[in-house]
């Protein structure tokens, strides 16, 4: 997959997967795009060193009221 296109076959699946069938089939070029920077930012996300790191403090009912 490079950064300009997602693979058509992997699209439609994932498209048809959320229920996005009509607008697939009535906005396909919207649907590639859409898919292209979902990917783009898939990408960019990292993964924390620690998987049991908690990206902000734990909530607690009453903390701060």
């Amino acid at each position: 997959m490079d950064k300009q296109t997602m693979d058509k076959a992997m699209m439609e699946l994932l498209a048809r997967r959320a229920g996005l069938d009509k607008a697939l089939a009535e906005h396909p070029e919207d649907v590639a795009a859409a898919a292209t920077q979902a990917a783009d930012v898939a990408r960019k996300i990292k993964a924390p060193a620690d998987p049991r790191a908690e990206p902000w403090p734990p909530m607690r009912a009453g903390d701060g009221l």
